[in-house]
């Protein structure tokens, strides 16, 4: 495994701390029905580095991005689940 540069994790937290600071911002900001799509546009944003760098997914094997990639599909699934059954009511 490739060893991760102390500056990648700085650059990264930094990333962390902007993405935390828009997220502030759009909850003072009324976008109506666009606050949603961009808070989990930036709630991805975040979840993507911190699983790259923070997790090391991108530096691992293959295998690793498989169960990684198996556990975001299921999130996926359990997520359209509940909101099928939350908009059908």
């Amino acid at each position: 495994m490739k060893p991760i540069a102390t500056r990648t994790y700085v650059f990264v937290w930094a990333a962390l701390l902007i993405l935390l600071g828009a997220t502030w911002a759009l909850a003072r900001l009324d976008l109506a029905p666009f606050n949603a799509v961009i808070a989990m546009t930036i709630a991805l944003l975040k979840m993507l580095l911190i699983l790259l760098f923070f997790m090391h997914v991108r530096y691992s094997s293959r295998l690793t991005w498989i169960f990684a990639g198996a556990g975001f599909l299921w999130l996926s699934i359990l997520i359209g689940l509940t909101l099928n059954d939350y908009l059908t009511r």
